[in-house]
């Protein structure tokens, strides 16, 4: 698909997505509560279809009506998945089901796309190794077979804190408590506290005996139960970027009390606004695009703990210095650090390319209301926020879709 921006001011008020990291969260403890629960504001995203798929695939009954999900929770201890279980792009739904798939003993596959299985997966390769359990990765696909065990758990805090999340699912199930110890530095820590309320919410309980080390009781027990997924910080950024702009926009539907690590966008657009700041993304990759977009437009910016921007959908870093450019902006990189340099931005010169990445593409989309101009490959945004440009239209953003 591709969309053409023409110039505009974003005004009035609109709705923030639902909560993509809570729905995975509040549909897998659901899925873990052998009952009946209840999952309102499930988005009809790319990646909520995942989750929803490979838990139908592990033997939860799922029934979506409008933006409802009703569940009936299993035992993970008998799952016996007869069919792959499908993640696509979904990283959050491959890793936070594997420790999942490997309670029953039985053999699981995992299968997406490419883009999915070039992502990190040491962590659970290293620790199956250690247990003896299998898994068997490819450049599509993954095949797991445990049983998992309570015990100790070493993990590296700098490479995803899916990782934890996803045994912080499978390990109360099990007979005995365990401990997940953290090798620092951990980045996306907020990503963790989320998962510790969600699995509150369902009557699960885990301590941090320190900053890092999580103690998980065994044998406990999910209780059903009917949630609410909160609104998404990741997603209200793009469209609040449109106020830093020079827009009127208002975000509704967002928890002042939240403990998504994204809302710190809130203190990251004014700095931007003021000067050329440092920003650190550690706690919020996913910010990346829309930041790097801001500051090309007002005064640069530079930014650290970019590492994992590079393996994402797209490399973010790389996709955006290849998009900016087209606006006259130039960026640079190490490592672990992106430079946006400021500079005459200017409208681009040719279409933009959204690099089949849904927050390039939404971060492009908000550059253009300045500019004007066009963007290519703008499906991409069904992976986490279906009516984004519906939503920009109703702010009074000129656009055709083709």
């Amino acid at each position: 698909m591709t969309v053409t921006i023409e110039k505009s001011v974003a005004r009035g008020s609109v709705c923030a997505p639902p909560s993509k990291s809570m729905g995975h969260r509040l549909l897998i403890c659901a899925a873990l509560a052998e009952g009946e629960s209840r999952i309102r504001g499930i988005s009809d995203s790319a990646d909520m279809r995942a989750t929803l798929a490979c838990l139908r695939a592990l033997g939860v009954k799922c029934t979506l009506e409008d933006d409802e999900v009703t569940v009936q929770g299993v035992s993970m201890k008998n799952a016996k998945p007869t069919e792959p279980l499908c993640c696509n792009e979904s990283g959050s739904t491959l890793r936070f089901l594997i420790p999942l798939a490997l309670i029953s003993g039985n053999n699981a596959l995992f299968t997406g796309a490419e883009s999915l299985f070039r992502r990190p997966m040491s962590v659970y390769e290293s620790l199956c190794s250690e247990r003896g359990l299998l898994f068997s990765k490819d450049g599509q696909s993954a095949v797991v077979k445990g049983p998992l065990r309570a015990g100790e758990y070493l993990v590296a805090g700098n490479i995803s804190s899916q990782f934890i999340s996803g045994l912080l699912f499978a390990l109360p199930l099990l007979d005995g408590d365990s401990v997940i110890r953290i090798t620092p530095p951990l980045e996306s820590r907020p990503y963790i506290h989320l998962t510790v309320s969600a699995l509150a919410a369902f009557g699960v309980k885990v301590t941090w005996q320190d900053d890092f080390t999580l103690f998980v009781p065994g044998n406990q027990r999910y209780t059903p139960t009917d949630a609410v997924v909160e609104g998404d910080y990741s997603g209200a950024a793009f469209l609040d970027a449109l106020t830093t702009l020079g827009g009127e926009v208002q975000t509704l539907g967002l928890a002042p009390d939240s403990l998504q690590g994204d809302r710190v966008y809130h203190r990251f657009f004014p700095m931007l606004g003021r000067g050329t700041p440092t920003i650190h993304l550690g706690d919020c990759p996913d910010l990346g695009p829309i930041l790097f977009a801001v500051a090309a437009a007002k005064n640069g910016a530079v930014f650290t703990g970019t590492k994992r921007l590079h393996i994402k959908e797209s490399d973010r870093v790389s996709a955006m210095a290849e998009e900016l450019a087209k606006f006259g902006v130039t960026v640079t990189e190490d490592e672990d650090s992106v430079v946006v340099y400021p500079s005459d931005f200017h409208p681009p010169c040719e279409p933009l390319n959204g690099h089949n990445d849904h927050r390039i593409v939404m971060s492009l989309a908000i550059l253009l209301t300045l500019t004007g101009g066009t963007v290519t490959g703008a499906e991409a945004v069904g992976k986490s926020f279906p009516d984004f440009f519906e939503k920009l239209s109703s702010l009074g953003v000129s656009l055709t879709q083709e």
